[in-house]
């Protein structure tokens, strides 16, 4: 066994610049038909995240069998990890979540629950959510199963938060299949804007006025590198989260005054296993493809998770119509 063991909590760098982790690794792409290079963009991820980000074509078993090869047939005990660094900065506060069941949803409430928080967590996926509520128990995590393209489903988020919301991390939404415009159907430009702004504002509308009633709160929208270029998405999709970004700094300039502060994460390339839509527009999926080399490095669902609950939190205090890039630093290329 390697006198410094290695598990899936290491990055895919190290993994394959360590004595027996490196062979491992390379030896079991090569048996699955895969090349190394092709992780590139991976490379500051930890290596159990390849389970997130092959979208269940690799398993927590596979990744088990890496961590034995490299370790003499064992799998070393991990460090134990700390909640958060930053303490209960949300004790006695009440933060509502959309796209809860999954992603950097699921990784805001249960970071948002870690921090003391109570978390109105809701998403369309009600076995999502069960499962959430039962990692994080009961008693700080209110789940309400929504569609936020039904406009009811307001009333019941707002309604489950009895009285007080602190704060709003607008996480949902849906891709589009990369369709450029002359491809672009009324029923994928609908679907996505309804889920992606409409959903949004309505959602938000409601918990601003309550946040106008008990004098103040937090909001973030979470919007994607598309809504800084027109090469990461189709036009659908892109311009959704151009919208986002517009609604976020006109609350920011109309509330400035009365205590709410809004600001928007620009996320690139997320490790979550996001699936690939069936129906691509052929000439728009085919003109993105070029550019995708130029995303330089993802990130996890829990590295957003702790930009959108910085912003949620105090500490971001002077911090109103920010659209904050959490990209790897594919914004600067």
């Amino acid at each position: 066994m390697s006198s410094t063991p290695i598990t899936d909590r290491d990055t895919i760098q190290t993994w394959l610049e360590h004595p027996t982790g490196g062979p491992a690794l390379r030896g079991f792409l090569e048996r699955a038909g895969s090349d190394v290079d092709q992780l590139a963009p991976a490379y500051g991820l930890p290596l159990g995240k390849l389970v997130d980000l092959s979208g269940g074509k690799m398993s927590q078993e596979a990744i088990d069998a890496i961590v034995r090869d490299a370790n003499g047939g064992e799998i070393p005990a991990a460090a134990e990890q700390s909640a958060s660094s930053s303490g209960h900065r949300f004790e006695g506060r009440t933060i509502i979540v959309t796209g809860a069941a999954n992603g950097i949803g699921r990784a805001t409430a249960r970071r948002a629950v870690a921090e003391g928080a109570k978390v109105i967590a809701t998403d369309i996926s009600g076995d999502g959510l069960a499962s959430l509520a039962e990692e994080l128990g009961s008693g700080q995590v209110i789940t309400v199963t929504a569609d936020l393209s039904d406009a009811a489903a307001v009333d019941e988020i707002v309604a489950a938060a009895d009285g007080q919301i602190d704060g709003l991390a607008n996480v949902a939404g849906i891709m589009d299949n990369f369709a450029a415009i002359h491809e672009v159907t009324d029923e994928v430009w609908a679907r996505v804007f309804n889920v992606n702004v409409t959903g949004l504002m309505r959602l938000t509308r409601a918990v601003s006025a309550r946040m106008l009633e008990n004098g103040g709160g937090s909001i973030v929208n979470v919007a994607s590198e598309a809504a800084l270029r027109g090469s990461a998405a189709g036009t659908a999709y892109t311009a959704s989260k151009h919208a986002v970004v517009g609604i976020t700094k006109s609350m920011a300039v109309m509330y400035a005054q009365a205590g709410i502060r809004t600001n928007v994460t620009v996320p690139g390339a997320v490790a979550t296993g996001i699936a690939v839509p069936k129906d691509v527009g052929e000439f728009g999926n085919e003109r993105m493809t070029s550019y995708r080399p130029n995303i330089p490095a993802m990130t996890t669902a829990e590295e957003q998770a702790a930009t959108i609950l910085w912003l949620l939190s105090d500490d971001a205090a002077a911090v109103n119509g920010a659209v904050l890039a959490v990209d790897g630093g594919w914004s600067a290329v």
